[in-house]
């Protein structure tokens, strides 16, 4: 079965702040709320290139579009400033599996 993921990626930078307990707590379950996903994943890096991420997962490109156009872009992207001050990467995979 193909699904389509959404990974929010937060590259690790000098001197950039992140708070893992207001992302998990507070931003992500607001997101997963307004685009009504449940299938979720939350990383805390422990090294390499990111400090966090988090990963949607979608039945579809289409199904992606439908939940994102359902939340609020300018309401989740103000709430960014509240846990982090590293801008994030978007990638969107197909995964099988």
């Amino acid at each position: 079965m193909t699904v389509i993921r959404l990974s929010v990626l937060y590259p690790r930078t000098e001197g950039a702040t992140f708070d893992h307990d207001y992302y998990r707590d507070k931003h992500i379950p607001m997101v997963a709320g307004q685009w009504g996903v449940s299938d979720v994943e939350i990383d805390r890096g422990l090294d390499g290139l990111y400090v966090a991420a988090a990963h949607f997962r979608f039945e579809s490109i289409e199904a992606m579009k439908t939940a994102m156009s359902r939340g609020d872009g300018k309401a989740i992207g103000a709430d960014v400033v509240n846990y982090t001050t590293i801008k994030p990467v978007m990638q969107t995979s197909e995964v099988s599996g």
